[in-house]
């Protein structure tokens, strides 16, 4: 199968790159990714930027360049319940928490789709096989803001209550791919707690001094077991 993982930013790479097996380069747009196998998948990852536009334009390069079967969402995520730091979390579902098209409309659904985007069934029923009690399950609520107060999650929350974590970048990889046709996935590690925590910044920056690379690992449990 061919698999393009993208995450949002170098020091999520870096600890994926680690998984692949025959690295080497290959250039999308003058942008430089990382091709390798993890098993027998043909894999290309890619980082797609920080936010919603430069995800949806990063995943649009790679579906039209790479023609992936399936798009992994991987990298972290800020915790919005009770999951601690270094948890992974698998994504149900993800979803806006920043979009409102106007009166009639939820909240959350972008014009012409539904409020959440649902990861594909065949690869969760997998990877909640394969990564067991190793991992959580649940809602990702995507926007273009680094969440850092409580109140916010609160907010988050007010819309989808199930929400387990927050990122800028799975709802809007989610989209492209239900506009093209492609299965999507989700999984985050868990990196700093702003449900928790009044200092969630400083969480973020003391969770990259000693990052759990085994959470990241378990991307490769998923993908052999595919």
């Amino acid at each position: 199968m061919k698999i393009a993982i993208l995450a949002a930013m170098d020091k999520e790479l870096s600890l994926l790159k680690s998984l692949l097996e025959n690295p080497g380069s290959r250039r999308i747009d003058n942008i430089e990714c990382i091709t390798g196998h993890i098993g027998s998948h043909e894999v290309l990852l890619a980082k797609c930027g920080i936010g919603k536009v430069n995800a949806a334009l990063n995943t649009l390069r790679n579906i039209r360049d790479f023609t992936p079967e399936l798009v992994i969402n991987s990298g972290v995520a800020g915790g919005a319940g009770p999951l601690g730091i270094g948890a992974l979390l698998v994504a149900g579902e993800v979803a806006y928490h920043d979009v409102w098209c106007g009166p009639g409309t939820l909240t959350g659904a972008a014009d012409g789709f539904s409020q959440v985007f649902l990861t594909d069934r065949e690869v969760l029923d997998v990877a909640l096989a394969a990564l067991g009690v190793t991992a959580s399950y649940g809602l990702i609520a995507t926007g273009d803001r680094f969440i850092s107060k409580a109140e916010e999650i609160e907010r988050i929350h007010e819309i989808f209550p199930h929400a387990e974590a927050v990122d800028m970048e799975s709802a809007a990889i989610a989209q492209v791919c239900a506009s093209f046709g492609v299965p999507f996935f989700g999984m985050r590690v868990i990196s700093d707690s702003p449900w928790a925590s009044h200092d969630n910044s400083r969480q973020y920056d003391d969770f990259w001094e000693d990052a759990p690379r085994h959470s990241f690992n378990l991307v490769k449990k998923l993908l052999t077991s595919l």
